[in-house]
């Protein structure tokens, strides 16, 4: 019998995660109730950040983030290549220009020096990416953004439950973002999240979800139905349901990390010893979230294209990706005057990077099997540059 297909993630629904979901469609609430509140103070007691702000999705709460800011048309925000369209796209919808860097070769985050470089008199926020789950330079791009008088907004929504120099990511930046799209830690079928420390933030954040409403006017004690709408704003709120499921699935959230460092573990183990594959990177001052398992492939020590690699990896029912295209190579971008060959190191890992299967639910058998087949395709040289 075939082996079943193994994704490269995928949720893990529970009976409890059900049974919190049901509960909602019982109630008299579907938006705006009880589990709002308790959804984000879950995320925000667990992070260690003052605030959380629940939005409607990952990218919603970049575009508030962003907004807050006070990022506007004629600004720039310098971000990493080395992301999802969605980090760059942020500033644009609020006519802002996207400003890229380049990135250090061994975390893929960030390269701060190449930040600094990139700096103007137009530059008002830096998105740093923690990409695959391992954090960014935090210290040294909030001492850059002090220093020049910017906001960090981190895009932190592979990193939820990663640490950084001993604190929780969504505690350090000046605003974190985090998803709860299904192939994340946690599953809010939708779904992202702003926390903060800063107030005047928080609130910038919770207005621009609802249609830059202030809900709590001087005038609602003598007319309790006043609203006032005090800046543009959109409907980016969290329905209840989903509230309810980012919550529930919020309770496993250390067990959902030690079952992906268990199987990060597992394969820096199996497969240390191939020649021309790269592992991922862990600095020895963060701990990785390993919402990614992203090898790399040296084409002239391996004998092996990526491509090749992918293809015999998907025939064998085991579904790799690539994370990620380089915004700057997208057709959008390169009508906008980016152009390859702009962030060299970028563009080589695009080349070489795949991500093997990693998810809190994956199993021995599934994962036996992956390294099992990428050993034997490494053993027969079956995909010849």
């Amino acid at each position: 019998m075939s082996q079943e297909s193994i994704p490269y993630s995928r949720q893990d629904i529970r009976e409890e995660d059900i049974e919190a979901v049901v509960s909602v469609l019982r109630s008299d609430f579907l938006t705006g109730g009880t589990q709002l509140d308790f959804f984000e103070s879950t995320v925000a007691r667990y992070v260690g950040a003052k605030h959380a702000i629940a939005f409607s999705s990952g990218t919603a709460a970049l575009h508030a983030a962003v907004a807050a800011a006070g990022v506007g048309a004629g600004d720039e925000g310098i971000t990493s290549p080395n992301t999802f369209c969605a980090t760059a796209n942020s500033l644009l919808y609020q006519g802002a220009r996207p400003v890229f860097a380049d990135i250090r070769s061994d975390s893929l985050t960030l390269d701060v020096d190449a930040v600094a470089a990139a700096i103007t008199d137009k530059t008002k926020v830096i998105l740093p990416v923690d990409y695959a789950g391992h954090p960014a330079d935090l210290d040294e791009l909030m001492a850059l953004a002090q220093k020049q008088g910017l906001i960090v907004i981190e895009d932190a929504c592979h990193a939820i439950g990663a640490t950084y120099r001993n604190r929780r990511v969504g505690s350090v930046s000046h605003m974190s973002i985090f998803s709860f799209h299904p192939v994340k830690h946690i599953a809010a079928g939708e779904g992202g999240m702003v926390t903060t420390n800063d107030d005047d933030l928080a609130e910038k954040c919770r207005r621009f979800r609802d249609h830059g409403v202030n809900r709590n006017t001087p005038q609602m004690a003598e007319e309790p139905w006043h609203y006032a709408m005090e800046s543009l704003g959109h409907n980016f709120r969290l329905d209840e349901m989903s509230c309810a499921l980012g919550a529930s699935q919020m309770q496993r959230v250390e067990e959902n990390l030690s079952a992906r460092r268990h199987w990060a573990k597992k394969y820096a183990e199996a497969l240390g010893d191939l020649e021309g594959l790269v592992l991922p990177f862990e600095s020895s001052d963060v701990e990785h979230a390993w919402h990614l398992y992203p090898i790399r492939i040296d084409a002239k020590k391996s004998q092996l294209e990526r491509q090749s690699v992918f293809k015999a990896l998907r025939d064998r029912n085991i579904r790799v990706q690539v994370h990620y295209i380089p915004v700057h190579m997208h057709p959008y971008y390169q009508e906008l005057g980016w152009r390859v060959g702009q962030f060299p190191i970028a563009e080589e890992v695009y080349q070489q990077t795949l991500s093997l299967p990693m998810f809190h639910a994956l199993t021995p058998g599934q994962w036996e099997h992956v390294v099992n087949e990428l050993k034997e395709i490494w053993s027969q040289r079956k995909c010849h540059v």
